[in-house]
This record gives structure tokens, C-alpha cells and sequence, in this order.
């Protein structure tokens, strides 16, 4: 009975004995893997900080290396500010050289342009000035056959006036008004023939209504009797016609003026004497609602350079 309880007494103690083995070679087996693992850690980790390490260096190179560019960049853009306000200095000095330049050459083409352009043109020919009978204008044209009133005679004006003349006529015809020319450049010998025919059938009474030789507006070249087919004529008349009114308030847009108006001091009133001006001096006539004759010579040789624009 006593050995059979010691057998089982061994067995038992041999159980724990292997039980407490198989525990502690676990627990070996455990911290040794533990080991290993941080070991493992501890080297990702060594390794995560060196590539730290490195980041960080290349960063700070790269911050340094921004900082460089950034200052080669801002000295870069003051030094082409500097250059910007060097060629906008050059370019006022070369705008105001140039704007010298074109006031010297305008200076000088005006004075071309004005001394090619005949100075009596603006002048008060109506027993103020005198046009002797060598004078001719520059250039004199003939009128169109369809402006001339039916059964007058050929009939000339200046040149560089004719094309207003035209538009003139042209624009009436499209506003239904039919102008007419009866008469328009007359020479020196061409006044004197006239102003004696007048003289003989109206004596000294002539001399209201028509202009001794060289005297005459006409001899300019620049100035015409107009009327319409109805009137037919020089006629006071004329001024009672839709002719007459659409002149008064358009003949200015192209240069015409009326030369002897109403209450006029030279002659009688002659709505059918129209003299060109050009279109400066007629419309700035119209807007001070004044005659040629009302303003002073030296205002008026003022548009002696712009007559034909």
C-alpha cells in the first residue's frame, strides 16, 4: 500500500516537474522573441531617425537654397524696376522730342500749305479791297451742265471748291430741292462789260446791287449766283422759296455763307449771292449767328489756312 502511494506521489511530482519546465521554456521562448522584436523595433527605428536626419539636412539645404533664389529674385525684379523707370524716363524725353518734332514740322507744313494758298480768298472785296484785272484764281473748273440754270452760258468756279459745291447741290436734290446756278466766276473785263449794261439801264441805281470791277466777289472764283428753276433768276423773290430756306439753315455744313443778307452795308439783300468760305469759318459764322462782313479781317485770315479742308 505504501509503495503504491509513492508511485503515484513520484508521478505527480515528475508532472510538475516537466509542467514547470515546459512553463519556463515558454517563458524563455517568450522573452527571447521579445527581445528579438524590439531589437527589430529599435533598428527600424535607429533607421527612421537617420532617414530623419538626412530629410531634415535636405530640407535645410533646400530652405537655404530657396532663401538664395528668393533674394537673386527680388534683386532680379528691383533691377528691372530700375530698368522700367530708365526706359519710361527715355520714353517721355523721345514723346516730347517727338511732339517738338511734329509741332516744328506741322509749323512748317502749315506755312507750305498757307503760302501756296491764295491770300485773297478770305478778303472783303465788296468796296473794301480791290482785285486788279490781272488777277485769275489758281484754278478755275467748269461746272456741270446739270447745276446750270436752263439757257445760261458755261460756268467756271475754283477748283478745290467745286467738290463742295457739288455735294452741296447733290444733298439738296436728295432733300427734293432743285438749286441752280446762274452765274458764278467772273473775270475783271467780265464785271466791267456787266456793270455797264446794269449802268446804262439803271443808272447810278446800279450801283446798289452790283459791284464795280475788282470789287466783285465773283472774280474769286469762289462765289455764285444760285436760284431755282421756278425763280429763274436773280430775284428777291428767291428768299420766299423752300430753295432759299434749305440754304439758310445747310449751305454752312459745306462752306457757303450768304454774303449780302438783310440790313446788309454794301448792297441790297441777295439771297441768291453765296460765297465759299469753307467750312470752318461758314459753321463758326452760323453758331455766332453772324455775316462774313460783321467780323474783322485779321479774325477771318485765321481760316484762310483750312479753306479747302
Amino acid at each position: 500500500m505504501h509503495s503504491g502511494f509513492a508511485t503515484s506521489t513520484t508521478h505527480i511530482l515528475i508532472g510538475l516537474l516537466t509542467i514547470s519546465l515546459l512553463a519556463n521554456g515558454y517563458l524563455t521562448y517568450s522573452l527571447l522573441s521579445g527581445k528579438n522584436a524590439l531589437e527589430a523595433e529599435k533598428s527600424t527605428t535607429t533607421k527612421l531617425q537617420s532617414e530623419l536626419a538626412l530629410a531634415t539636412d535636405a530640407l535645410s539645404s533646400a530652405t537655404g537654397e530657396i532663401t538664395m533664389l528668393t533674394d537673386t529674385l527680388t534683386d532680379v525684379t528691383d533691377e528691372l524696376d530700375d530698368t522700367e523707370s530708365d526706359l519710361r524716363t527715355e520714353k517721355n524725353k523721345n514723346d516730347t522730342f517727338e511732339d517738338q518734332i511734329k509741332k516744328i514740322t506741322g509749323t512748317v507744313g502749315d506755312l507750305d500749305k498757307l503760302s501756296k494758298t491764295d491770300e485773297e480768298l478770305l478778303q472783303k472785296y465788296s468796296k473794301v479791297y480791290f482785285l486788279n484785272e490781272n488777277y485769275v484764281p489758281s484754278d478755275i473748273k467748269q461746272i456741270d451742265k446739270d447745276y446750270i440754270l436752263a439757257g445760261k452760258n458755261a460756268q467756271f468756279f475754283h477748283g478745290d471748291a467745286l467738290p463742295f459745291l457739288e455735294d452741296m447741290i447733290e444733298e439738296a436734290e436728295d432733300d427734293d430741292i432743285d438749286l441752280k446756278v446762274i452765274s458764278a466766276y467772273r473775270s475783271f473785263d467780265h464785271q466791267t462789260e456787266l456793270k455797264g449794261q446794269y449802268t446804262q439801264t439803271y443808272g447810278s441805281g446800279a450801283n446798289t446791287f452790283s459791284a464795280d470791277q475788282g470789287y466783285s466777289e465773283h472774280q474769286l472764283g469762289t462765289t455764285l449766283d444760285i436760284t431755282d428753276p421756278a425763280t429763274g433768276g436773280t430775284y428777291v423773290s428767291f428768299a420766299q422759296t423752300e430753295a432759299y430756306q434749305w440754304l439758310l439753315k445747310n449751305a454752312y455744313k459745306y462752306g457757303f455763307v450768304l454774303s449780302y443778307p438783310e440790313d446788309n452795308a454794301y448792297y441790297i439783300f441777295e439771297p441768291w449771292h453765296w460765297r465759299f468760305v469753307g467750312t470752318d469759318l461758314a459753321k463758326d459764322l452760323h453758331r455766332a449767328d453772324a455775316n462774313f462782313y460783321d467780323w474783322e479781317q485779321r479774325k477771318i485770315d485765321e481760316y484762310l489756312l483750312t479753306i479747302f479742308d
